[in-house]
């Protein structure tokens, strides 16, 4: 018997397209019942911000085929059988391979990512017209164990100080878990290595600043009840969730995109699936026109020779990757738990 499928009417720039849902009323968040469907209709929905945050970018679609529950899988390459108006470009991955990536360019594209079960949206912080260059400069604060969003929310203002210092605009989001995401968009006169370097030295910074609650420690063991900045999310072809991107979590909650004056307030669990498009017709978008005024890097590389001149070298890479000019020597974030690579 032939499985139910529905078409869905999307709205676009060259007007509307027909995109077919297969098993519409299959269950992906089985603690809240949320369906197929209703995935599709929440990103039609909030297409035009999503595309602004995640569009014209290399992705990574993370897929879970019988649910959030079950397995799951990424899809960075596109599919056989892949509609024309699902874009790509070719990118350069850390091993030095080079391969067509996923390009979403128009809300059909994102509908259609639906259809093939993507949950959580991972872009690169560059644009497919320059995948080597950064737009965004990313710092993840991920509260570990006894820290929690609250003191994540209560650093992000001191880290929003540090970057103007450098002559940067912050923009925050929620991670849609425990973490907060604070991105700043930057002209892409860099390759990646040297905006990690940039971030490693903003962190520093922040953890000279905060050192009882803030830590850049690779070891797990040595990060304490602080929160840690994880430089390494900065690297080439490691992603977060993208702004509105749902989470594959009981709570269906999205990564959601905040006005400064609502974080210390802000209940990361209250952004859903089912309740960030009205939050959007309330409120707006939070990051509209966040790629309008890029800056620079300068200073903070210019902060980053100066700890190299003191004495403070690189940090580690994560274990998958290639070994790196001034790395430290290969290790694991833990000298306990191999289990415990990041």
């Amino acid at each position: 018997m032939a499985s139910e499928r529905i078409t869905l009417t999307v709205p676009g720039p060259d007007g509307d397209r027909e995109v077919g849902l297969s098993s519409p009323d299959r269950v992906l968040w089985p603690d809240l019942g949320i369906t197929k469907r209703e995935l599709a209709e929440y990103l039609i929905a909030v297409s035009g911000p999503f595309l602004a945050a995640n569009g014209d970018r290399p992705v990574s679609l993370e897929r879970f085929p019988e649910g959030v529950d079950g397995e799951r899988f990424y899809s960075k390459n596109p599919p056989k059988g892949a509609p024309g108006f699902v874009e790509t470009v070719t990118v350069t991955y850390n091993s030095g391979r080079r391969h067509p990536q996923i390009v979403l360019t128009e809300p059909a594209a994102v509908v259609w990512a639906a259809q093939m079960n993507t949950v959580v949206f991972h872009p690169w912080a560059s644009l497919a017209s320059d995948p080597d260059n950064p737009v965004e400069l990313r710092i993840d604060l991920d509260p570990q164990p006894g820290t929690d969003f609250a003191d994540a929310a209560a650093i992000a203002p001191v880290l929003r100080d540090v970057l103007a210092e450098a002559g940067l605009e912050a923009w925050v989001k929620t991670s849609g878990n425990r973490g907060i995401h604070v991105f700043c968009p930057i002209e892409p006169t860099h390759e990646f290595l040297d905006v990690r370097h940039a971030v490693i030295a903003a962190a520093r910074e922040l953890e000279r600043r905060m050192p009882d609650r803030v830590t850049t420690a690779w070891w797990k063991e040595e990060r304490g009840e602080r929160v840690f900045v994880d430089f390494n999310q900065a690297n080439r072809d490691r992603t977060m969730a993208g702004a509105y991107s749902p989470r594959a979590l009981p709570g269906a909650t999205v990564s959601m995109p905040l006005s400064w004056d609502e974080l210390p307030d802000a209940d990361p669990a209250a952004f859903t699936v089912r309740s960030a498009p009205q939050r959007l017709a309330d409120t707006g978008d939070a990051w509209a026109g966040f790629l309008d005024k890029p800056g620079r890097i300068d200073t903070l590389l210019e902060w980053w020779q100066r700890d190299l001149d003191a004495g403070l070298g690189e940090l580690n890479f994560p274990p998958d990757f290639p070994k790196m000019p001034g790395e430290p020597p290969r290790v694991q974030p833990s000298r306990i738990n191999p289990e415990n690579w990041t």
